[in-house]
């Protein structure tokens, strides 16, 4: 996953296909986000288990001062991992209308495709991170291989959920170990998303705009 994603609609429409049983405190407000062009390090709409926030898109231990913060795990050792063991059990997901990767075509410049789930759903990524409104807040999406179908576009993706399975990975009474298995077992395989060429714009993460998304020869 090269770290660009979209999220355009409003939260309420995300919580909305969510199905969440109870309310969740709105931290976001209910105007469509409008953003088509989202960069790491910026803050991205996240749904934790009790509340709808603004969290930074990367984190990092504070023993690991020394490098900057990553913005995705990996599935295969995320669970057990030191570098993310203070954030593994707080898990939250990350609505997206889709995202972006680029694609060595021989051109000079990469070819950015936007993926997008087949159905027009929103996309719930599975992600960790810490919310505890300290200065080094942030998360992390957790991606797997891509073998099964898109790896044509690129070798790794983040792991989605269904919505059912979305609300489970929310509940704290899922345990690590069944968080886990979700992780590797559960995710939406690759036939359940359809990607195409966008404008190369998007590259320039000061771009924004509907254009951005929309299909190109």
């Amino acid at each position: 996953m090269c770290g660009r994603l979209s999220q355009y609609h409003g939260i309420h429409d995300f919580v909305d296909a969510l199905s969440m049983p109870g309310a969740l405190a709105n931290e976001v407000g209910e105007q469509p986000l409008a953003r088509f062009n989202v960069a790491p390090s910026t803050n991205v709409a996240v749904i934790t288990p009790t509340q709808v926030r603004w969290l930074r898109w990367g984190w990092r231990p504070q023993w690991a001062h020394d490098r900057a913060p990553p913005i995705n795990a990996r599935v295969e050792k995320v669970a057990h991992s030191p570098f993310f063991r203070a954030i593994w059990g707080q898990r939250l997901l990350v609505p997206v209308d889709g995202w972006f990767e680029w694609v060595d075509e021989g051109e000079a410049k990469k070819q950015p495709y936007y993926i997008r789930r087949r159905d027009g759903l929103p996309a719930f990524c599975a992600g960790i991170g810490q919310w505890r409104m300290a200065e080094d807040d942030g998360f992390v999406i957790v991606t797997a291989d891509s073998v099964g179908g898109m790896v044509d576009i690129h070798d790794r993706r983040p792991v989605v959920f269904a919505p059912e399975l979305a609300r489970d990975w929310l509940n704290p009474a899922c345990d690590k170990a069944q968080a886990e298995q979700m992780l590797v077992n559960l995710g939406e395989p690759a036939e359940a998303f359809a990607w195409y060429r966008v404008d190369k714009a998007v590259g320039n993460v000061r771009n924004q705009g509907a254009g951005l998304i929309q299909p190109q020869p």
